[in-house]
């Protein structure tokens, strides 16, 4: 996957993250709640683009963030 994109995607679960009101710690626990094993440390990284995503975690936070998959791969930072 092309770095920069990896980037923007992060970018993206983090601003959506905090307009949801949540913290790291309140998604990575929702996450798990939902069965899919993502750490707060591991959300970090995936918002910095330190680690990939798959494709059960951008479904979970698509439906946990209550947002189209188009706000999550959105290239332009949600502007």
């Amino acid at each position: 996957m092309n770095r920069d994109f990896e980037k923007q995607i992060g970018g993206n679960i983090r601003r959506l993250r905090e307009k949801a009101g949540l913290t790291q710690e309140m998604l990575a626990a929702r996450l798990q709640t939902c069965g899919c094993d993502v750490t707060r440390s591991a959300l970090a990284k995936i918002e910095v683009a330190q680690r990939h995503l798959y494709p059960d975690e951008i479904r979970l936070l698509k439906e946990i963030l209550q947002v189209k998959y188009e706000d999550i791969f959105m290239e332009n930072d949600g502007r």
